[in-house]
């Protein structure tokens, strides 16, 4: 590739630029995040109440070393309470003008969850491709996700795996970096804020382009990952087993 993703220069530069020009408005002050939060369940995405940080770095929950702060559910009900309910979200977000909110996959959607930095370089080549990607957000703790349609539940049910196993073994070394959240996951919806100054999730690409098929993507995806891994690991072209 020519340049870096950082908008110094070339062609990854004035993706960047592009995508820039493009990002969904955030408006200022608690509008703009009842705004967001609205026009992603008004797509379709099932949102419900999660955790916040509290005092910079803790969570708002009252775990103790909370392993996740501010990155999941307030309720262990969160399945069953999700809701793109209008009224519903206005009133959480009205309610607890604190909270993140995830939202469920494998209802509605699924989310493709990878590194930074092979995320970017994927987003751009499935764009120059003329590839239809969809939503995609971009997170402060170094992942890019793509929201898609969900795989669902298929009559046989050898041909789904739940979000824990990821894959199936025999096809890790082919997902490295990557982690499919389908049934019985979650992910943070932007805008979502993190532990630290200024972190959080933010869309790159909003809830109004329509969610694609996830296989349309998953090569591009895979291919950015192992170059990623590989190169992170000082041999270029070589795999590490998928994240969990």
């Amino acid at each position: 590739m020519s340049a870096t993703f950082d908008g110094r220069s070339g062609r990854q530069g004035r993706l960047s630029r592009w995508l820039l020009g493009r990002r969904p408005k955030e408006a200022a002050g608690d509008g703009g995040r009842e705004a967001l939060l609205l026009a992603a369940a008004a797509a379709g995405l099932p949102l419900a109440p999660a955790a916040h940080p509290a005092d910079g770095y803790r969570c708002s929950c009252v775990r103790v070393g909370c392993p996740t702060p501010a990155r999941h559910p307030v309720s262990f009900a969160w399945q069953t309470q999700c809701s793109t309910d209008r009224a519903q979200i206005e009133r959480w977000a009205r309610h607890q003008p604190e909270a993140n909110f995830i939202t469920a996959t494998g209802m509605v959607h699924d989310v493709l969850d990878v590194p930074l930095q092979a995320g970017r370089e994927a987003l751009e080549r499935l764009l120059v491709s003329g590839v239809e990607v969809g939503p995609v957000a971009e997170s402060d703790d170094g992942r890019m996700l793509f929201f898609t349609l969900t795989r669902g539940t298929p009559e046989d049910e050898d041909e789904w795996w739940p979000c824990e196993l990821d894959c199936h073994p025999e096809t890790m070394d082919e997902h490295p970096g990557l982690r499919w959240h389908c049934r019985g996951s979650y992910v943070l919806v932007p805008p979502a804020r993190l532990p630290g100054d200024g972190r959080g999730v933010r869309w790159l690409r909003g809830p109004e382009h329509p969610l694609p098929e996830p296989l349309t993507l998953l090569e591009t995806l895979t291919d950015a990952c192992a170059r990623h891994v590989g190169t992170a690991a000082g041999r270029p072209g070589t795999a590490w087993p998928l994240q969990r």
